[in-house]
């Protein structure tokens, strides 16, 4: 068993190290400054492609954490290139917060506040700090939590409103994208939140953070946890639910995203309450795994319709996720489905010119409609992945 483990850690070291990382360096560098906006699902360069701030915070962290793991200069060197995008470019020097896109040549475009965005900031810098003790980034990360503090906590009903405006008024489209819901609170920007308040709090034990990602886990528990085990996704500002969907991906990545956080915060009581409802999350996200096929993307629950596609990144957060449920529990089964969804990755997902495939469709063919990277196609989700098992093997 150890032994077969140690095979894939030795493998997905190669993957990290002989393919993504190379990958995003080589690649995806600007010339003119920062990184370039998008490649296509063909690996064409896109010129003058938008550049996102998701795409830019999720390259610092990735860089930053590869530095933290491997140690090498070069990788610090791109994490400090996304870091200084973030600072300089995408952060509103006039009224806080971080823009959701800029144009070509690193002028603000879409200058909504979109909190999901806002918060990967606070995961990059933050893990930057904790990388090299770069005190600017950490600065800049405060300051960015305690402006979705002061405009995007909703102290009436709990919870955090999903967008504002540039000046944090009312937004009529709240949408994270065209496919989601226009909800005022959905649970993949409070996940991120939680994400990014977790690395911060790592760098920085502060009271009042301590107290609100104490109170991002129950409101997982209390508000966002159904009775089957699966997370309800869109909610209106009084958190009633709005959907009817399951999210395989975001099942099985908040199985062990909300048990990080509750072990780095450090409450031995709430880690093992935390670790039951884990379990309940990680085994309703195996409704959508089948052995040598993937985690499908989605189902929903009015008209029982799955959408079969098997997402790059939701193969990479089913490995994460077996991985961590084999640590708390030692059941093989774990393990087991983790090797196979890994032989699964390498067989369809893995492009052999660079990166991974947005998916596989569920008629089989590879999709090359959608980026190999871009706007929401980066090094997070598979970089973390490689990151997450050689560092906690």
């Amino acid at each position: 068993m150890q032994k077969a483990l140690d095979n894939i850690i030795h493998e997905v070291r190669e993957e990290l190290e002989g393919n993504i990382l190379p990958f995003w360096t080589d690649r995806m560098q600007d010339p003119s400054g920062g990184f370039h906006g998008r490649i296509d699902g063909h690996g064409k360069l896109v010129p003058g492609a938008e550049k996102g701030c998701i795409l830019n915070a999720r390259i610092l962290w990735t860089f930053a954490s590869a530095y933290r793991l491997l140690g090498r200069p070069e990788h610090l060197a791109v994490a400090r290139r996304a870091a200084r995008v973030i600072m300089d470019r995408f952060v509103d020097g006039e009224y806080g917060g971080t823009f959701w896109s800029l144009d070509a040549v690193g002028r603000p475009l879409d200058t909504k506040k979109q909190i999901y965005a806002i918060a990967f900031a606070i995961y990059g810098l933050s893990e930057l700090h904790r990388a090299c003790g770069d005190e600017e980034a950490l600065e800049c990360a405060v300051s960015l939590y305690r402006s979705i503090e002061e405009h995007s906590f909703d102290r009436e009903r709990n919870g955090y409103l999903e967008a504002l405006s540039r000046t944090w008024g009312p937004l009529g489209d709240m949408r994270l994208s065209d496919k989601d819901q226009n909800d005022a609170k959905t649970m993949n920007t409070h996940l991120h939140i939680l994400e990014g308040y977790t690395a911060l709090y790592r760098v920085w034990k502060d009271e009042g953070l301590a107290d609100r990602l104490r109170n991002l886990i129950l409101i997982f528990v209390d508000r966002i946890l159904l009775p089957d085990g699966h997370l309800a996704l869109f909610f209106d500002e009084d958190w009633n639910v709005t959907s009817h969907v399951t999210s395989y991906g975001h099942d099985i990545e908040c199985s062990w995203l909300l048990q990080e956080a509750a072990d780095v915060l450090g409450d031995e009581e709430l880690s093992r309450g935390v670790s039951a409802v884990c379990d309940r999350i990680a085994g309703a996200s195996l409704e959508g795994w089948t052995p040598g096929k993937g985690m499908v993307y989605e189902r929903d629950l009015d008209d029982g319709s799955v959408d079969g596609d098997r997402h790059w990144w939701v193969q990479a957060e089913t490995v994460v996720g077996c991985f961590y449920q084999w640590k708390r529990s030692g059941d093989p089964a774990w393990l087991g489905r983790l090797a196979d969804e890994w032989a699964f990755i390498k067989a369809h997902i893995i492009a052999p010119d660079g990166e991974w495939y947005w998916s596989l469709r569920a008629d089989g063919s590879v999709n090359l409609d959608d980026d190999r990277a871009g706007f929401w196609k980066c090094p997070y989700h598979n970089g973390r992945m490689c990151m997450e098992l050689i560092e906690g093997k």
